[in-house]
């Protein structure tokens, strides 16, 4: 994303001191935003109210009970397991070795340290039972299954010692025991609740499949742990909970899974801290229901990149999809296997805080129903959508930058009220769609579908800082616009068949700062019917980027400022400043342009002066209205 010139149009139009009464509420909703917030801040609060009543992403509470902190192993009185290459020597009961197997039947805390070659230690101890198995540097290379079972327990605890560092490996081709079920299929698999604490280093090679299974819920509270694995790294089932520790997954397939999807107050990723680096071969973090990230740094690689994104086709004409480019292929239908997105949820995907880096073939955050985003520096490179939501996607905080996207941000219905949002993207910035999401793969069936009706699809800005740097539609709703506050700059299409702001309903504007730069071709204002004031310019001739852009009142002040990165033939200003019965003159590159006053909710000019509807301007382009149900559109307008 080019940056320069966008800061200095944001910085010039601060000159404002409506755009800094904006800043300031801004300001305070982003300080006043909590972990959990799903709130839209700032008016119409009814508006805003409306959307929030309708999203459920309140993330659901993570308890860790004592077992699941490390403590002070010494004092519990364990057994301790020395492994070599002459066998496993036993001190302590509770556990027992036959060949190269070591049992432990009891609850207790079991010490293991040594080589392990072609062996396993095996838990299978009652259902009441808590077993904690103490890695103080031990290696343990199974040739047959897992190189750590737990068949049965009621939890068992891995605690991996300060200052040593530990090695579990599995076997490429097992002796399954249960081959219908595949289990286990672990390096380190357990068919009850597992956790791993401590400080120490672990490394996890999965060779058959996965790194580390739960067939229930799985915590991590500590420990420096790298996982390799031939499919997924880190598996539960019921949750994945992460309290802190630093997680490294290289994963062929998913790198953290929850895999319930048949409790819908089950399958949640939920991670509070930590430090992860998570290269996958498909999905980063994915969960059957929701993930929560309440804080955490986060490096994610998924599906090889974005430099592994299938082509997409063009947008073109307001929303319908047009052949490639040469050299492009369309997107065709995919399967499970082939999802590449970053961080996915089967509901909801919640982030409160946290620093996230993304680099994804598919979709970098997709949420197959809601998105909330309160908080958290997030750097986005998708092959595919920055950030997508089936249903509602709410911003109130945070810092968000998509530096490369097809699609930056994309769902039924979008409320921003917070944060800084950059976008850059290869068709449409902001995009409000019914109907299926044809652009993105993967995912069980019901995923990538919206809404089916555009008439309940809005896009809502309340607050906030939105530039938009766009090939295709800058703004654009198979639906309607609503704008009360913030300030937005689109840095929208130069050709003609798309436009800086692209709506099927109305845009209702009411306050905020609003700048849009673009083609004539397609190129529509707020409606009529809006009480803010803006202004459509339409150019006889394209502008060149760079060009500086000044609006003035009658007596010589400056309303807005800017320089738009691209070139462009059209500029839409909507500010607080602009009043009806009030002379105006827009300057360009220096000299005056046009001068004009205020009459109506939007003004359409041209070089000439204030147009009436659909009138034709030099060079045949004109300008209309942006009433209720009508696009307005400047030039190549539609019958």
């Amino acid at each position: 994303m080019k940056n320069t010139n966008m800061t200095k149009t944001i910085m010039l139009a601060l000159l404002c001191s409506s755009v800094l009464s904006a800043c300031q509420s801004q300001a305070t909703t982003q300080n006043s935003t909590s972990a959990a917030s799903t709130t839209a801040a700032s008016a119409p609060a009814a508006t805003a109210n409306a959307a929030t009543a309708q999203v459920s992403t309140t993330p659901t509470p993570v308890t860790y009970s004592q077992d699941d902190e490390y403590s002070d192993w010494t004092t519990a009185n364990p057994s301790y397991i020395e492994l070599s290459e002459s066998g496993a020597s036993i001190k302590g009961s509770g556990a027992d070795a036959k060949d190269r197997t070591v049992t432990i039947t009891a609850a207790g805390t079991y010490v293991l340290s040594g080589l392990w070659e072609q062996g396993q230690i095996v838990v299978d101890a009652p259902k009441e039972d808590k077993v904690r198995l103490v890695l103080n540097g031990v290696e343990i290379h199974s040739k047959e299954s897992a190189a750590i079972y737990v068949k049965q327990a009621d939890k068992a605890i891995i605690t991996i010692q300060e200052g040593t560092k530990n090695v579990v490996t599995d076997a490429a081709e097992y002796k399954t025991e249960d081959s219908q079920s595949d289990e286990p299929n672990a390096a380190i698999f357990s068919k009850d609740d597992l956790t791993l604490n401590g400080t120490g280093a672990l490394t996890v090679q999965g060779n058959y499949n996965n790194g580390i299974t739960s067939k229930d819920d799985l915590k991590i509270t500590g420990g420096a742990i790298t996982v390799y694995a031939a499919d997924d790294g880190v598996m539960g089932k019921d949750l994945v909970a992460f309290k802190e520790g630093t997680l490294t997954i290289e994963a062929s397939g998913d790198g953290i899974k929850a895999t319930n999807d048949t409790d819908a107050s089950k399958g949640l990723v939920h991670i509070d801290a930590g430090a992860f680096s998570i290269k996958a071969g498909r999905d980063g973090i994915q969960a059957a229901a929701s993930v929560q990230v309440n804080g955490g740094s986060f490096t994610i690689s998924s599906g090889g990149g974005s430099a592994k994104a299938v082509a997409k086709a063009v947008e073109m004409n307001g929303g319908m999809r047009g052949p490639a480019p040469a050299a492009a292929t369309t997107r065709s239908t995919a399967t499970e296997a082939e999802s590449g997105k970053a961080i996915k949820a089967g509901a909801n995907i919640t982030i409160a805080k946290g620093t996230i880096g993304i680099d994804s073939a598919d979709d970098a955050i997709h949420g197959n129903n809601n998105v909330d985003i309160a908080g958290g520096e997030l750097t986005i490179t998708s092959g595919d959508d920055g950030i997508h939501a089936d249903s509602f996607l709410l911003i109130s905080g945070g810092n968000i930058e998509i530096t490369k996207s097809y699609e930056g941000i994309e769902g039924s219905n979008v409320t921003i009220s917070g944060g800084e949002t950059k976008v850059t993207a290869s068709d449409d910035g902001i995009n409000i769609s019914g109907g299926v999401d044809g652009s993105s793969i993967g995912g069980r069936p019901g995923q990538n579908n919206f809404s089916s009706s555009s008439t309940n699809n809005k896009l809502t800005i309340t607050g906030g800082t939105v530039h938009v740097d766009s090939t295709g539609d800058g703004l654009d709703a198979n639906g309607s616009i609503l704008m009360s506050g913030g300030t937005v700059f689109v840095s929208g299409p130069t050709a003609n068949n798309n436009g800086a702001l692209d709506y099927d309903g109305t845009f209702e504007y009411t306050g905020g700062q609003l700048v849009t730069t673009g083609s004539a071709g397609m190129a529509q204002a707020p409606s009529d019917s809006s009480t803010g004031r803006s202004l459509l310019m339409t150019y006889s001739q394209t502008q060149k980027a760079g060009t500086v852009v000044e609006l003035k009142d009658k007596n010589g002040n400056i309303v807005a400022s800017f320089a738009p990165d691209k070139d462009f033939q059209t500029i839409v200003i909507g500010s607080s400043e602009l009043k009806k019965d009030t002379a105006y003159s827009l300057y360009t590159g220096g000299a005056k342009t046009v001068e004009f006053t205020i009459a109506n909710s939007t003004t359409w000019l041209n070089e000439t002066g204030v147009t009436s509807a659909r009138s034709t301007g030099p060079g045949g382009f004109g300008g209309g209205p942006g009433g209720a149900g009508n696009r307005g559109q400047a030039g190549m307008g539609r019958p």
